[in-house]
């Protein structure tokens, strides 16, 4: 089989893909932020940390492979990797600042970094969709997909360590350590279990697994509301 041409227009349809979804999910967010709004050039290098994970996440995901896990693990290793290199991502651009100095900013940043990995990702999907010659309304589809499912999973994921994070904003240094073991284990169950449902679902059962996604979703919204009332 001869080897599929790439065009200019391909490597745009990529990049945007992978980021014009979510810079709107980020913009959405922040909306939901503006009475005391965090810095654009801590937001934005905050991004660019979450798709500058991404390459870590590969090679730890690759060695977890090659170690020969079965399905069921190794989607609950790639779910952990990933979550653990968005906090780290976090962390070191925003949660050590000065600028994370309320409750709601330590929701914020953490959605702000999960949104820069999952447009990088997106991207790589995207692209891999066109090397292999797939069709545009495959691509297209895959594209609305993991904007659908895959990004909002991100948000979800990381915006749970988040809000574990901002109830234990002014409580104890022990207390915070408890609600952030709640935080990211919460977020490695909802990663993996979406992953599995993934893999296991038929395209009948996507819906299904998507609405999920969505409900937890609201539910992240409610309890954001509440954080924006501690002060």
């Amino acid at each position: 089989m001869a080897a599929s041409v790439i065009m200019p227009g391909d490597i745009v349809f990529a990049f945007a893909g992978g980021l014009l979804p979510a810079l709107l999910w980020l913009w959405f967010w922040l909306k939901e932020d503006t009475l005391n709004p965090e810095p654009r050039g801590v937001i934005m290098r905050t991004f660019i940390a979450g798709m500058a994970a991404i390459p870590f996440a590969i090679f730890f995901e690759k060695m977890a492979f090659d170690a020969g896990f079965g399905t069921t693990v190794l989607i609950f290793v790639w779910a952990a990797i990933e979550e653990i290199f968005k906090f780290a991502a976090v962390y070191i651009a925003a949660l050590r600042s000065r600028f994370a100095d309320e409750a709601v900013d330590w929701v914020i940043y953490p959605i702000t970094a999960a949104l820069g990995f999952a447009a990088l990702e997106n991207m790589l999907f995207l692209w891999g969709a066109i090397e292999n010659g797939e069709a545009f309304s495959s691509v297209f589809l895959t594209g609305n997909l993991r904007f659908i499912g895959a990004t909002l999973l991100h948000v979800v994921s990381s915006a749970s360590l988040g809000i574990a994070f901002a109830f234990a904003y002014h409580k104890k240094k022990k207390i915070r350590f408890e609600y952030a073991l709640i935080g990211i284990s919460t977020a490695i169950i909802l990663h993996t279990l979406f992953n599995l449902f993934i893999i296991e679902q038929s395209n009948d059962g996507l819906f299904l697994i998507f609405s999920f996604v969505w409900v937890v979703a609201v539910v992240i919204l409610v309890l954001f509301e509440k954080i924006k009332k501690i002060k």
